[in-house]
């Protein structure tokens, strides 16, 4: 019977297939705490620019890509790690087939309005 407890993925490549054309992606664990998503996109694919109200943590698992992390575009391959504060800005493009773990992490401790907005 699994715990709830932990969440344990033997293989995230093994999670399902990256899609010939478009973006794939599969909630791996949700709760008060944590948001923690992979995603797989083809190449040429693109997560518009956008932001949350979390810090969040992604970790590139295959492929290269390009990620805008405000004002700055940064190249990414697997391997790649980034740390975002709150309400930064960010996009993703896909060069090559590509996957990434998204971790939101919602600790109650990070602002909740947009310094932007005020």
């Amino acid at each position: 019977m699994p715990s709830n407890d932990y969440t344990f993925v033997p293989d995230l490549l093994d999670e399902f297939a990256i899609p010939e054309n478009g973006i794939a992606s599969r909630v791996l664990h949700k709760d008060e705490r944590f948001n923690i998503i992979l995603f797989g996109f083809s190449p040429g694919k693109e997560l518009s620019t956008h932001s949350v109200p979390t810090p969040a943590l992604i970790s590139v698992l295959e492929g290269e890509g390009e990620i805008d992390l405000g004002s700055d575009t940064i190249q990414v391959n697997a391997g790649s790690f980034i740390r975002m504060t709150p309400f930064l800005s960010h996009a993703v493009r896909a060069k090559t087939p590509f996957r990434m773990l998204l971790v939101q992490v919602k600790d109650g401790t990070h602002q909740k309005i947009d310094p932007a907005k005020s």
